[in-house]
């Protein structure tokens, strides 16, 4: 049987709990967020793991258990990147639990706010502009505009009245009314596409994120048949015995393998997911980090952004050829009558209905006959009284032709910077459709919005880091280009009304020409965030409300205030919690350090993965024993790669990102691996010139990396501070300590003469090779961007 809607009382308590019990309750059981237990599992049961299971297994099997140093490092690991990814995700939960979606619901007779995922099916809510729809219903009173761009594509607003269809992601644009629940839970419309898209979307994966899975991924194809090879070489070609054998194996494959990249890479993630949380910046998604890092165009809205969230009403004048029609006092009265019969909460009208509370009388308001909520499309509302129907808008909008008339009557407000509405009566028909009748001016609404505290500092902080800033508002073009220019936003005397650029044409190039720009449309901005991002801009889209929705979901990166509409803040990608825009260098700058940092100890791993890669095929092609142990490979990568790579990634860094992210590690770390191959395959031919035992061998190439890594370890430090210095000092001391009290562990044996003459020739001569080869990279590296730079300006 149908439920019988009551409008006064709602749901009672009783029935809530049997609803409960049924399992009609709005709660998705679909989530492509991992669990604790898959977090565990997955950080275990890795494809190197497996690989490290199988090394240890044959190293134990012939006895080679002093090569085992590895493992340590691995569980090591393993441990760390279960503890810091559930950190992040406890971290996560309780941000999102304090930002979830909320809605009004009636139940008892009482309207009560409470998490959208506690209603019910029947339950009545009252849904308000702003609001996202969180089930699918009807509406049952009133009657609201509904933007359903996010399901459909169509960013028209449509209308629903008494008896239509809401569906749940949608959100409200205008207006208000009840509707209860249909479909809750499972069953909802966006519970059906939810899984698709959350799916979709964490496929989507960063630049950085990309390049290091493909690495990692192109490292485990190839240290199988490597592996064999060599085996196969050593064992049946060079005759070693099966202990020799395996180990030069395992030491070609471990160095090969990059344990700690990924694990870095998580742990940078998670520790700047939880530092940003610390200030109040919940991100929906970790790549938006890096994204913010490369963002070179940031697109700002005006109000709540540059300016404070909240307006107050300045002052109401009646236009002067409407002071002979009309007494102040009845402009006024009608004004009020207006602001208490409408049904917006933007934030003029909640000045406005502020400042008539404060100055009117209940017993003085008309009763409307319709309401027409205010349209970010059509730029004004209008309310229909016995008397004619009223207007309160944008003054060029609503008078078209005409507002030169009056212009020079609003010119003095909107130099300081205030927004000026006209209320005007409306002599036509279908007022929804647009203004079609005689208009007549009565009289302007002043709004100061003065703009925010810290505004100067926060753009002079972009204008430093090379982001360019451009204005996208609803708001007249020369209020918003001088609230702008007093927040010192570069080039905001150069504004443009939007109403004017009527083609996609005209939109890119003033893209190009203008910073300011006013009488933007929702559809709009979606298109002017398109036209950055054509030009090879990287954009982040700041905003507060559903007209901003189409350009957040199409930029780079979309940042959203808490205070604004909650479809915003579900839209966005990173929620300034207490809506102060003064966080964004703070995102800015995190994501800049830890994508540089990252890059920058990224290229330290990839250097010994070079020179096993490369060592492993001059192994097999020349036909000698893999000289290296893992105990000797362990004991290099732990204080020239794995303890410095973690401590500067934790390194202060604002460097605006450049070029792409797999050239920048291979630039850095290919002069590195090629001197480490190159000198150790000299000590390798200058071993068997002078007959040097193959364990001497192995110890004079591992103290030459060992110089080489600290020389690589320098050069990406650069540039030297006091606390670089100290990182450099603490892993030179504990690898000459490790290399005298612990030698026998990573297998290095006692040198005499003739090859501690060789370790230090090869020593020197490393470093000129190191040297030089860095130049050479860089001089290749400039002549190919030269070419890049006259093959795009010929073009």
């Amino acid at each position: 049987m149908d439920y019988k809607y009551d409008t006064a009382t709602g749901l009672t308590q009783s029935e809530v709990e049997k609803r409960v019990a049924l399992g009609q309750v709005n709660r998705s059981n679909i989530s492509t967020d991992k669990t604790t237990g898959e977090i565990i599992l997955s950080n275990i049961f890795t494809y190197f793991n497996l690989i490290f299971l199988i090394i240890s297994i044959l190293l134990i099997a012939v006895g080679s258990f002093r090569n085992l140093t590895f493992l340590p490092v691995i569980i090591g690991n393993t441990v760390i990147g279960i503890v810091q990814e559930l950190r992040a995700k406890n971290t996560l939960e309780k941000m999102n639990l304090l930002n979830a979606p909320h809605a009004d619901v009636l139940r008892d007779g009482k309207l009560k706010n409470i998490l959208s995922e506690e209603l019910v099916k029947d339950d009545i809510i009252l849904l308000t502009a702003g609001k996202q729809i969180c089930a699918d219903a009807i509406v049952i009173s009133g009657s609201v505009q509904v933007n359903e761009s996010l399901l459909t594509g169509e960013s028209d607003e449509v209308e629903k009245n008494v008896g239509s269809n809401l569906m749940s992601g949608s959100f409200v644009v205008s207006g208000e009314c009840y509707a209860s629940l249909e479909k809750v839970g499972d069953e909802s419309y966006i519970s059906k596409l939810s899984i698709e898209a959350k799916t979709m979307k964490n496929k989507e994966q960063s630049e950085m994120i990309r390049h290091i899975n493909l690495i990692v991924k192109t490292v485990g194809i190839v240290i199988i048949p490597i592996g064999v090879i060599l085996f196969w070489q050593s064992y049946y070609i060079n005759g070693d015995t099966l202990r020799k054998s395996v180990t030069s194996m395992v030491a070609a494959v471990l160095g090969m393998i990059p344990e700690g990249l990924y694990l870095l890479t998580t742990v940078a993630l998670a520790i700047s997911t939880m530092k940003l949380a610390s200030k109040k910046v919940l991100l929906h998604d970790m790549k938006s980090i890096e994204t913010l890092a490369r963002v070179d165009m940031l697109c700002v809205d005006k109000t709540g952004t540059i300016t404070k969230p909240d307006m107050n009403v300045e002052d109401l004048f009646l236009c002067k050829n409407a002071i002979e029609l009309i007494s102040e006092e009845k402009f006024r009265e009608i004004l009020f009558s207006y602001a208490h019969a409408s049904k917006d909460n933007n934030t003029t009208m909640q000045a406005l209905k502020e400042y008539v509370n404060e100055n009117g009388k209940e017993g003085e308001f008309k009763s409307p006959i319709k309401v027409l909520p205010f349209s970010s499309t059509l730029k004004y509302g209008s309310v229909t009284f016995e008397d004619g129907c009223y207007l309160l808008g944008a003054p060029e909008i609503i008078l078209k032709d005409n507002f030169y008339t009056l212009e020079n009557e609003i010119l003095p407000q909107t130099e300081k910077g205030n927004r000026v509405l006209l209320f005007a009566r409306y002599d036509g028909s279908d007022i929804e459709y647009g203004i079609n009748g005689n208009v007549i001016p009565i009289g302007f609404v002043v709004f100061a919005n003065p703009i925010r505290d810290n505004a100067i500092e926060t753009f002079s902080y972009f204008k430093a880091q090379g982001v360019n800033i451009k204005v996208i508002s609803g708001d007249n073009p020369k209020t918003v280009s001088q609230i702008a220019i007093q927040a010192g936003i570069e080039n905001a005397q150069n504004y443009i009304d939007a109403s004017i650029l009527d083609s996609d044409e005209k939109i890119c190039k003033a893209v190009s020409n203008y910073t300011v720009f006013g009488r933007v449309t929702p559809k709009q901005k979606q298109k002017l965030v398109k036209a950055l991002k054509d030009e090879g801009h990287t954009v982040a889209m700041t905003g507060d409300g559903v007209n901003d929705i189409l350009a957040m979901k199409d930029a780079d990166c979309s940042v959203a205030m808490a205070s604004g509409s909650e479809a915003a803040t579900w839209a966005a990608q990173v929620v300034l919690l207490d809506s102060d825009f003064a966080h964004m260098p703070d995102l800015v700058y995190e994501g800049r350090r830890v994508v540089n940092n990252i890059e920058r100890s990224a290229s330290l791993f990839l250097v010994k993965n070079i020179f096993s890669l490369l060592l492993a095929l001059l192994s097999a092609i020349f036909m000698f024993t893999y000289p290296l142990e893992p105990a000797q490979i362990s004991f290099v990568s732990m204080f020239t790669i794995g303890i410095p790579g973690f401590l500067l990634a934790l390194e202060p860094n604002k460097n605006r990102i450049k070029g792409h992210f797999m050239k920048n590690v291979l630039i850095k770390a290919l002069p590195g691996g090629l001197t480490d191959v190159i000198a150790v395959f000299a000590i390798v031919i200058c071993g068997n010139v002078f007959t040097i035992s193959e364990e001497s061998i192995g110890t004079i190439a591992t103290m030459v990396m060992s110089v080489i890594g600290f020389m690589i370890l320098i050069k990406i430090s650069y540039p030297l501070d006091k606390r670089k210095y100290i990182i450099i000092a603490i892993n030179i001391f504990g690898l000459v300590f490790t290399g005298i009290f612990l030698r026998k562990l990573f297998a290095l044996t006692n040198l005499y003469k003739v090859s501690i003459l060789l370790m230090i020739i090869f020593g020197f001569a490393a470093e000129s090779l190191f040297r030089n080869l860095t130049v050479l990279v860089e001089k290749v590296q400039m002549l190919y961007n030269d070419k890049k730079v006259k093959r795009g300006s010929s073009l």
